[in-house]
C-alpha cells in the first residue's frame, strides 16, 4: 500500500488533541447528519457543507453551508477558519460499466472534489483532515477473513465507487504533513442505523418486488458492518489522534462493529419484524454473480432494467469479507460503542417504519 499506510511503530505516542472547529462535508446525508449532531452534543462548533440544505434544526454552534464540492470558491469558503475537516461527501455508484456522464460525475466529486478540499484546507491552515474511504479499496473479489491495513489496494474495479475511493485515499494520505495538514483515512464497511436510506432500503425494494426467494451462498460466509454511531466514534478518535509525531497521521483504519456476521442472518430479524417470511433455500454464489454480471452488461449495452443485485453486492454475501479493527484499537483506542444486538434493538422500529412506508407507497402507485 505504500509507505504512507504502513503500521506505525508500537512506540509511537498515542497523544490526543481537541478537534476545534469542525467542517463536515456531506453534512446533510445519513452519516453527516449523525456526525454533526454528535459533534454538537460534544460542544464543538460545526460547519456543515453539502449541496442540499441541512435537515437539522438551527443551533447556535452550527453553521449550515450549501455549496458544491467541485466548485473551488465554495470549497475555499467552507474550510475558512476550520481546524478539522471530516470528509464524508461522495457519489455512491456501485454499478460497473457506467455511462460516461456517471463516470464523469463520480470522478468529479469523489476524486476532484477531494483534491480541491485538501488543497483548500492546506491553503487555509487547517490542521487535521479525516477522509472517508471504504473497505472495498482492498477487496478485489478475494476471500478476506480478518484482513488488515497491510493488504494492497485492489486493481480490479467493478464499480465507480471503489475505483474513485482508491484514487482519492492514495491522494489524501500522500498529502499528510504537506503545508502543516495531517491526514488519515477511515475505511467503513456497510453503514447502517437510523437515517440509513441505502442498505435496508435496497433489501426492502427486493422483498416488496418479490425477488427475495432464495439465499445466496453458504451460511458461514461473513462480512462486517459499521453501525453509524460506531463509525462516528472512529471518525472523532481519528481526528483527535492527528497530532505531530502521533499514531494517526498518514494512516488508514478499518472501522466496523467488530462482529463479522452472515449478511442474511443479519438481515433476517429485520425482514421478519416486517412480517415477511425468510427464505431457507440456498443457491450458488458464483452462479448468481455470473448471472448478475451478464445482466449488468446487458443493462448498459441494450438498456435492460438494472439487475436486482450488483455483482459486487453478490460477492459480499457469499465470500468472507471482513476486516480486523486491531490497528484502530491500538492506535486510536477504538472499541465499538454499541454491539450489533443493542444497535439493532434501537434501529428496528426505524426500519420497520421504513418498510411500511415503502410498501404503502408501492400500493398507491
Amino acid at each position: 500500500m505504500g509507505d504512507s499506510t504502513l503500521t506505525p511503530e508500537p512506540s509511537a505516542p498515542r497523544v490526543r488533541t481537541d478537534l476545534g472547529r469542525v467542517l463536515v462535508t456531506g453534512g446533510s446525508g445519513f452519516v453527516g447528519t449523525n456526525l454533526v449532531t454528535e459533534l454538537l452534543d460534544r460542544g464543538h462548533e460545526v460547519r456543515s457543507f453539502d449541496r442540499a440544505p441541512s435537515p437539522l434544526p438551527e443551533h447556535p454552534r452550527l453553521q449550515a453551508v450549501v455549496g458544491d464540492i467541485t466548485n473551488v470558491d465554495d470549497v475555499a469558503g467552507a474550510v475558512e477558519g476550520i481546524d478539522t475537516v471530516i470528509h464524508t461527501a461522495a457519489v455512491i455508484d456501485l454499478m460497473g460499466g457506467g455511462s460516461a456522464p456517471a463516470r464523469e460525475r463520480s470522478f468529479a466529486v469523489n476524486v476532484g472534489g477531494t483534491e480541491k478540499l485538501v488543497h483548500a484546507a492546506q491553503a487555509a491552515g487547517v490542521k487535521r483532515f479525516v477522509y472517508t474511504a471504504s473497505n472495498s479499496v482492498v477487496m478485489g473479489g478475494q476471500v478476506i477473513s480478518g484482513g488488515d491495513e497491510t493488504l494492497p489496494y485492489t486493481k480490479r474495479f467493478n464499480d465507480l465507487y471503489t475505483e474513485t475511493k482508491v484514487i482519492a485515499e492514495k491522494f489524501v494520505l500522500s498529502q499528510n504533513g504537506v503545508d502543516g495538514l495531517l491526514t488519515c483515512s477511515i475505511r467503513p464497511s456497510g453503514i447502517w442505523g437510523r437515517g440509513d436510506q441505502t442498505m435496508f432500503r435496497k433489501l426492502f425494494e427486493s422483498v416488496i418486488a418479490g425477488h427475495v426467494k432464495v439465499l445466496v451462498g453458504k451460511k458461514d460466509a461473513k462480512l462486517d458492518n459499521s453501525y453509524v454511531h460506531n463509525l462516528i466514534h472512529g471518525f472523532i478518535l481519528a481526528g483527535e489522534h492527528l497530532v505531530p509525531g502521533g499514531t494517526a497521521p498518514g494512516q488508514a483504519y478499518f472501522i466496523n462493529d467488530g462482529e463479522p456476521v452472515n449478511m442474511f442472518e443479519f438481515s433476517r430479524p429485520v425482514v421478519e419484524a416486517c412480517g415477511q417470511r425468510w427464505p431457507s433455500f440456498r443457491v450458488s454464489g458464483p452462479m448468481v454473480r455470473f448471472v448478475m454480471t451478464q445482466w449488468q452488461r446487458l443493462h448498459f449495452r441494450f438498456g435492460l432494467p438494472k439487475p436486482p443485485l450488483e455483482p459486487l453486492a453478490v460477492e459480499r454475501v457469499y465470500m468472507d469479507n471482513y476486516f480486523s479493527i486491531a490497528k484502530a484499537e491500538r492506535d486510536l483506542g477504538y472499541k465499538p460503542l454499541f454491539t450489533t444486538e443493542k444497535a439493532m434493538a434501537d434501529c428496528l422500529p426505524y426500519y420497520t417504519d421504513m418498510y411500511a412506508q415503502m410498501k404503502a407507497a408501492g400500493r398507491a402507485n
